[in-house]
């Protein structure tokens, strides 16, 4: 009976262990307030209990590690640095090929491109247990000028309570309708070149509509278009710049109001 008992006891546990924490996105919720949101980490360390690490690999391409130790990279071009590190997720744009690759790796157990058959787009929605993927698609620009509907895809993660999402390469401001798709998006990475993606004043309209607890830059090409960025968004949302290319976050340590948290690229690299 005692080992009946403790079978059950550790079966009950293993559910609960695997069980995601719901999240609001596609609900009406205030920020959580919290006294501290940022913390600094190596990729390599365990994600603590109720967190997401995000770390800014290159350009369009983020590394975000759950609790549980599953891996998921955005943007994915086939190279994230020098770390033998195999993803469990990569998502892929096709705008250009600095968002996706042709040959990833066939060890890769969730292989999902953001576009479909021209025009047609494609739909995911991947629950892993602990973590679900799922995407919104958009139309972005051909390379003859005209416009590919649904060839793009925003990708949302929700994990712990949270709903980070990743807004690819957009080419232009959501609709009423995708903007609902999305919900709402505790965290959200964002291209701010100002040219190949949106324009900055649309972008910039497209975060004071979503209101993001944490804002994340990318697809900067220089130091100044991600300069040119933040003194234009600093009216609306205090800017966080401590040198770190990962950071922690949770429900519990979001920020009061939208901030902007600028992280520094850098490829995954063992460390000693």
């Amino acid at each position: 009976m005692r080992s009946i008992l403790a079978g059950l006891i550790f079966l009950a546990g293993t559910a609960a262990a695997q069980e995601r924490r719901p999240s609001h996105c596609i609900a009406i919720a205030q920020n959580t307030p919290g006294i501290e949101y940022l913390h600094k980490a190596a990729w390599q360390d365990p994600v603590p209990e109720f967190s997401v690490r995000i770390s800014y690999i290159a350009h369009a391409s983020f590394l975000i590690q759950t609790p549980g130790g599953l891996n998921a990279v955005t943007d994915y071009t086939g190279f994230i640095g020098g770390a033998d590190l195999i993803p469990d997720i990569v998502t892929m744009n096709h705008a250009h090929d600095t968002h996706w690759t042709a040959y990833p790796d066939p060890a890769i157990p969730h292989v999902l491109p953001g576009w479909g058959e021209f025009g047609q787009g494609i739909e995911h929605y991947l629950d892993l247990g602990e973590l679900l993927v799922r995407n919104v698609s958009t139309d972005i620009r051909s390379a003859y000028g005209g416009v590919e509907e649904r060839g793009n895809s925003i990708f949302v993660f929700e994990v712990e309570g949270l709903c980070i999402g990743h807004l690819g390469h957009l080419h232009h401001v959501p609709s009423d309708e995708q903007f609902a798709a999305l919900g709402r998006l505790d965290v959200v990475m964002a291209a701010v070149d100002g040219g190949t993606t949106m324009p900055l004043p649309e972008m910039i309209s497209v975060l004071q509509r979503l209101k993001s607890s944490v804002i994340i830059p990318m697809h900067w090409f220089s130091g100044y278009s991600l300069d040119r960025f933040l003194a234009d968004i600093r009216s609306d949302f205090p800017v966080r710049r401590d040198g770190v290319s990962e950071f922690e976050v949770s429900l519990r340590t979001l920020p009061d109001r939208p901030t902007v948290v600028v992280l520094e690229p850098r490829y995954l690299m063992e460390l000693e």
